[in-house]
This record gives structure tokens, C-alpha cells and sequence, in this order.
């Protein structure tokens, strides 16, 4: 892409900020450009976001039914999935559904139970429970 055809359109994904893409200038030599975004990339973020919220509310009404841990609830409430909760907490994706039962989740170590309130950036308190009203969502 050329420097005068980065697009500039200034998506709300971004907040006011600016991210850096590599284009050419005239001589075909590659320079790092800030672009304030792109309206087609705002709308897959919005898109992507939309579909994590969803699969929230679905796994808040499953997990309040008994059929899931909270750890459904709270992983997809962070906008994650197994695939990203296996990396951020080093534990294998097998495992990770195997936490989704209730009455393994029950039984799951201080130490396990640690690396998902790390990796899902809350307290131990609020991973093994679910909001009182489903305000996150």
C-alpha cells in the first residue's frame, strides 16, 4: 500500500488513537505510517465483539442453570476462548472443558484456581461465582 492511500477514517475502535502500518513512498521504500483506521476493519471489531457478548449472556444463563461452571461465564465475559484461555494459563484445552463441569470445577486446586483468576485478570471470589445481575454483559 502507499503512504497517501493508508486509510485514515478515524474508527471508534481505536479511541483516538492511531496504529502503525508499513507502506511505500514514492521511491517504493517502506516507511511506518499512523492510520486512525479503516471503516470495514471497525466493523469486523464490532462484529467480533457483538458475537463475545452473546456467547456471554449464553453461557451466564447456562451457567446460573447449574450446567457450567462459572469459568464459561467469565472466560467468554473477558472475551476469550478456549484457545486463548489454554495459552494464557499454560493448561491444555482438554482440561480447560473439563473445568466447565461444575462438580470438577468445585474440586479444582488453589493453585489452578490462581492461574485462571490471573489469566482472566479477576479475583479468585468473583472466578468461582456469577455476578448477582448480568450488569457485565
Amino acid at each position: 500500500m502507499e503512504q497517501d492511500m493508508v486509510p485514515q477514517d478515524n474508527i471508534s475502535t481505536y479511541a483516538d488513537n492511531k496504529k502503525a502500518v508499513y507502506a511505500t513512498d514514492r521511491s517504493g521504500n517502506y516507511n511506518v505510517i499512523a492510520s486512525s483506521g479503516w471503516e470495514i476493519e471497525e466493523e469486523a471489531t464490532l462484529q467480533a465483539v457483538r458475537e463475545m457478548e452473546r456467547l456471554a449472556r449464553e453461557a451466564y444463563v447456562l451457567a446460573a442453570r447449574g450446567e457450567y461452571s462459572p469459568l464459561f461465564f467469565h472466560m467468554y465475559n473477558r472475551r476469550m476462548d478456549i484457545q486463548v484461555l489454554a495459552e494464557a494459563t499454560g493448561l491444555f484445552k482438554w482440561r480447560i472443558k473439563r473445568h466447565f463441569k461444575p462438580v470438577v470445577f468445585d474440586r479444582l486446586s488453589e493453585k489452578i484456581l490462581a492461574r485462571y483468576s490471573d489469566a482472566l485478570g479477576i479475583s479468585r471470589q468473583k472466578l468461582c461465582s456469577l455476578p448477582q445481575q448480568n450488569r457485565n454483559l
